[in-house]
């Protein structure tokens, strides 16, 4: 039987159940995050007289300054803003490309693991306890569309069509689909071939071709109708998928996992060419968390230890470089003049183009 929460591949296996230990270094920054006090044990933890007199937590999202130099699972762009997602509920937002940050009110204080937006005012926000989360208004306010707290689970993905038509994936093979903006959610797990229930890590689309989901054991479904149907894909990897990043031409795109594996198709997932990722000391070990397609038609891809890779001619072959301070990352967004703005273990950073932290005068 397969362990709560468990990302493997055939060396590694990552178990966070409750009271379960770490059993290795390389599992997934956002599976690390379901238990979150491994990482930071006193940030996480309600506070003694809440847990023993059985006090709920607040409604709402504490406002903190701290929020911006703690745990942080996910950065995108809603039009020129920025918004972040991660520990407590915390979303942060900045409208002058990460040099200054603001906290949204959020109804939650669960752990947010993934955010998407369609245009620069409509976007969701998912977590743990299969929470969805959505704003009209470019993350500065956000209400709750769905939960399920007895579900026991996290959502780790999410990706939208336009305003109606989206998407969220999870533990345990959880799917979701909404056609009405998250008004409603209905449950789509059968419309996989999922029997063993893998986890779901991300969801992404490639342009022009459709919709891909990636997830443990390397298990890949695909959908060319965009989501009116799934079919599974022969995966080139049997350890765990964290994820996947569409290309600027059809078909072409990247997909990424455990101990520094990185595939290439051209094909939309038909066939798969493994990209080696060489650093001074051998083939790259570190487990790769998120990837970003640059305007310039850059990959970028980020993970444990610090990592970053760059890949200029699209996903050929990858340049590899780490920050000083090897603190794991989770997300990469697209900065401004070249920089990136990183988010994860310590929160933001706005680095240059090899990930390195910038002071901006």
């Amino acid at each position: 039987m397969r362990e709560p929460f468990s990302q493997t591949d055939n060396k590694n296996t990552v178990g966070i159940g409750r009271g379960q230990q770490l059993q290795s270094a390389a599992g997934k920054f956002k599976l690390l995050s379901l238990c979150a006090a491994l990482i930071l044990p006193s940030a996480y933890s309600l506070p003694v007289a809440a847990q023993s007199e059985g006090v709920a937590a607040p409604a709402y999202s504490i406002e903190s300054p701290a929020a911006q130099s703690n745990l942080l699972l996910d950065v995108v762009r809603a039009g020129k803003r920025l918004v972040a997602v991660g520990a407590r509920g915390h979303i942060l937002y900045s409208d002058d490309d990460g040099k200054q940050w603001l906290q949204a009110r959020v109804p939650t204080q669960q752990l947010l693991t993934a955010v998407y937006f369609v245009d620069d005012r409509h976007g969701w926000a998912v977590g743990h306890d299969a929470l969805i989360l959505a704003t009209r208004d470019g993350g500065a306010t956000w209400v709750r569309q769905y939960d399920d707290i007895e579900q026991e689970s996290p959502l780790l993905g999410v990706w939208f069509k336009d305003r109606d038509t989206g998407y969220a994936v999870g533990a345990y093979g959880m799917l979701l689909g909404t056609n009405n903006g998250g008004k409603d959610w209905e449950r789509l797990d059968d419309a996989l071939d999922n029997e063993d229930g893998y986890h779901l890590n991300a969801i992404s689309s490639v342009a022009d071709s459709g919709i891909i989901i990636v997830g443990e054991m390397g298990v890949m479904f695909r959908s060319t109708d965009w989501g009116e149907s799934w079919e599974v894909l022969d995966s080139p990897y049997e350890g765990s998928l964290f994820g996947v990043v569409g290309g600027q031409q059809p078909d072409h795109l990247l997909a990424y996992g455990l101990r520094g594996h990185v595939f290439r198709s051209t094909d939309f997932g038909e066939s798969w060419q493994e990209i080696p990722v060489q650093t001074d000391g051998g083939q790259l070990q570190f487990g790769l968390s998120s990837g970003e397609l640059l305007s310039n038609g850059d990959f970028l891809i980020v993970g444990h230890g610090g990592t970053v890779l760059r890949s200029s001619n699209d996903g050929q072959s990858f340049t590899v470089s780490h920050r000083s301070d090897r603190t794991s990352l989770a997300a990469v967004a697209e900065g401004a003049e070249g920089k990136l703005v990183l988010v994860g273990q310590n929160g933001i950073h706005q680095t240059d183009a090899l990930g390195n932290d910038v002071l901006d005068k």
